[in-house]
């Protein structure tokens, strides 16, 4: 049977994973913890069915990944034009009990999209009809959820754009031109687009000593949790500035925070351990797969994660801007959580069909 062909090192530390953001979000909200530990039995469950599909297949039919593509655009449109905002922001599809956010939803067609563009374009990554078709792809979705407003989702669909030319051999001068329209684009959003508490999100972010108790509240109680921690925490439901609600969005924003003040530099350690070994994983994945399809999935899915990780990190440790991103199969959320399921059931496909 094909399931017993599955990559179970990656499903061993998804679980260790798992594991360790129940025990954080228990300390932190216990009623969310039942809400999670369902989401966590529901993404076991969407990794072994989706597994089991023929998603190649699929990758070779372009009426299914542009029909994907269309509900993603259309789900977009409808959160940010006929829902109501849910602490200002108009991001999620709100299906009775449960929030569906469609920006996590792009992600997994972004990189769906890209894997089968850039298979077969990989050696002309570089031509400038390529650069531009791809660049659209990724623009629509990127402004609705700029709106929303989501800049750090914006920033995710950019990267996976970003990084797969950059893999797919994009040239210098290209790269350098690439890097000063990027930042004219910055440019124009700051003067005309970016709301005031964005901007001090990120001016913020340059001057971290300056307004404690406005813009830089959020990573000075971060910076307060983790430096206070020591090599070894101060033990399970112990963390002072989460049990008396010092570190504002605990559950998801900050949970890295969180965890390290109860659990210590060594807890930290090995979470970040277990992490990268998950992403070098699939990297390995990637390199045993046969074809450029399956190659450019897992690097999509490392580009996806890895930004995630790398800003929600880095909003904690001070590092990044504020921009509200999760740490994959960590922090606490189902649409997060069922998404990136989806993406390592589309991996274990690949493993399946390239056995180590």
């Amino acid at each position: 049977m094909k399931f017993f062909k599955l990559d179970w090192w990656l499903l061993v530390i998804l679980l260790i994973l798992a594991g360790a953001s129940l025990i954080s979000i228990y300390s932190i909200q216990t009623n969310l913890f039942y809400y999670q530990l369902l989401w966590f039995c529901l993404g076991f469950l969407i990794i072994l069915i989706t597994s089991q599909i023929n998603w190649r297949w699929f990758a070779t039919r372009k009426w299914f990944i542009f029909s994907f593509y269309g509900l993603a655009i259309f789900l977009l449109i409808v959160v940010l034009f006929f829902n109501q905002p849910i602490r200002g922001a108009r991001s999620w599809l709100v299906l009775g009990f449960f929030r569906f956010q469609p920006s996590e939803l792009v992600k997994v067609v972004l990189i769906m999209i890209y894997a089968s563009f850039f298979a077969r374009r990989h050696l002309e990554a570089s031509v400038t009809r390529n650069i531009v078709v791809s660049f659209f792809y990724f623009l629509l979705p990127a402004i609705l959820v700029f709106l929303q407003p989501n800049l750090g989702t914006a920033l995710i669909f950019f990267g996976i754009w970003f990084g797969f030319l950059i893999v797919s051999g994009l040239k210098w001068p290209r790269f350098l031109a690439g890097i000063i329209i990027l930042f004219l684009i910055f440019s124009l959003l700051w003067l005309f687009f970016l709301k005031s508490y964005q901007k001090e999100r990120v001016s913020s972010f340059f001057f971290p000593s300056k307004n404690l108790l406005g813009a830089n509240y959020n990573v000075s109680q971060s910076k307060i949790a983790i430096g206070s921690a020591g090599f070894f925490g101060k033990g399970f439901r112990q963390g002072t500035q989460i049990q008396l609600g010092f570190l504002p969005e605990a559950q998801t924003d900050f949970i890295f925070s969180a965890f390290i003040e109860e659990w210590g530099l060594v807890g930290g350690l090995l979470l970040l351990f277990a992490f990268l070994t998950f992403i070098f994983r699939i990297i390995k994945i990637g390199l045993k797969a046969d074809n450029n399809w399956a190659k450019f999935v897992c690097l999509g899915v490392v580009i996806s994660f890895g930004l995630q990780f790398f800003l929600n990190i880095g909003s904690c440790l001070g590092l990044s801007p504020v921009v509200g991103t999760t740490f994959p199969f960590f922090s606490y959320g189902g649409s997060s959580l069922l998404t990136s399921a989806l993406l390592i059931g589309i991996i274990q496909y690949i493993a399946i069909g390239s056995p180590f």
